[in-house]
């Protein structure tokens, strides 16, 4: 796929453009800006849309879309959170699939909206990586079930919770933790707002099962 589809003047605009400088302001003020072109481009072209395609969708122009993707500018959250809605995922797929090089990376208590599009919901890891964390506060209620491949633990810091899994109920307090095998069927809501709740998991893009491996490996 051409990635230059559509640069042919019909989208950036001034209107996207002064949007899109606005946003590059914000970045500069950001103390960790974003690096998420790698995921971004996977993701546009897994659905097959070309780059103005992706503009039309997010309001953004082609030039600051390309720019995102070869990481020559730094998209802020909300311009993040566009494009996702135009791929049609979230800001936190796209943070949690981007390519990063961090062995270190400290997130601070107050780091939560600027991370993530969802009220409530906190990445503890950022990047592409093996361990998948997230801090749930308050009302909490997908209303749907999970199944995830891999293992799960689901640590309730403050509030209570109800969780459902293998057809019995659990009601998680203050300091209980919830072990979840990959493959188990579960749903789960907090059940006072001061809840605070803590899942660890090993990330969907890595293999990992329960069986011993096959001998001669």
């Amino acid at each position: 796929m051409d990635d230059r589809d559509g640069t042919d003047g019909k989208h950036g605009t001034s209107a996207t453009t002064g949007a899109d400088d606005k946003e590059r302001d914000r970045d500069k003020d950001s103390k960790e800006p974003l690096r998420v072109g790698v995921a971004v481009r996977k993701r546009r072209r897994a659905l097959h849309l070309t780059l103005a395609a992706v503009s039309a969708r997010s309001g953004l122009s082609v030039p600051f879309l390309s720019q995102i993707e070869n990481e020559r500018a730094r998209p802020s959250m909300r311009s993040l959170e566009r494009v996702a809605d135009a791929l049609e995922t979230t800001a936190v797929d796209l943070l949690a699939a981007s390519d990063t090089a961090r062995t270190v990376d400290l997130v601070r208590a107050g780091d939560d909206s600027a991370l993530t599009p969802v009220p409530g919901v906190r990445p503890l890891v950022r990047g592409h990586h093996q361990l998948h964390a997230l801090e749930f506060t308050g009302d909490q209620d997908a209303g749907r079930e999970y199944q995830h491949r891999n293992d799960e633990l689901m640590y309730v810091v403050s509030g209570a919770c109800q969780v459902e899994a293998e057809g019995r109920a659990y009601r998680l307090e203050n300091g209980d933790a919830l072990f979840l095998s990959g493959g188990v069927r579960h749903r789960w809501r907090a059940v006072t707002e001061d809840t605070r709740i803590l899942i660890v998991a090993v990330g969907e893009h890595i293999h990992a099962t329960s069986e011993p491996p096959s001998p001669g490996h």
